[in-house]
């Protein structure tokens, strides 16, 4: 076993015996942001940017048309091809956000690998709206 693997047994066993790993993926909360997140980034797999664009939140449509999206779509998604896994890291709960109000917010951040692009990571902001839906808000794939 080598060192890294050694550490990442220990993380997950000290998790698990805090309870905070099972505490986190049973929140309810945590369960609907991520599935929310998931369908979403599977419409930018298709490369389907209307449907991704009109399936936002109000601050993700009033910051970006749904004409530039789909440009931005463009010169992001095709360069990397074909989604081949995709991985969830980490999600964190934060009420505040730069550059924007006071909410209930969720930063999902996923490793993900692509025909073109073995090792990148994307990042899906999504924001807790007043229907009770999650939808998101910020995209950043690197």
């Amino acid at each position: 076993m080598t060192r890294r693997q050694a550490l990442l047994v220990a993380l997950a066993c000290c998790l698990s015996a805090t309870g905070i790993g099972s505490a986190l993926a049973q929140d309810p909360r945590a369960t609907a942001a991520q599935k929310e997140a998931r369908s979403w980034l599977a419409l930018t797999d298709r490369d389907d940017a209307r449907a991704s664009w009109s399936a936002t939140g109000k601050q993700f449509q009033n910051a970006i048309s749904a004409d530039k999206w789909a440009n931005a779509l463009k010169q992001v998604r095709p360069p990397l091809g074909a989604l081949v896994e995709r991985t969830l890291l980490s999600t964190q709960f934060t009420t505040s956000f730069q550059g924007a109000p006071d909410g209930d917010y969720v930063l999902l951040v996923f490793r993900s690998s692509f025909a073109k692009k073995i090792d990148s990571r994307e990042t899906v902001t999504l924001e807790h709206e007043a229907d009770g839906a999650w939808r998101v808000i910020g995209y950043f794939i690197r």
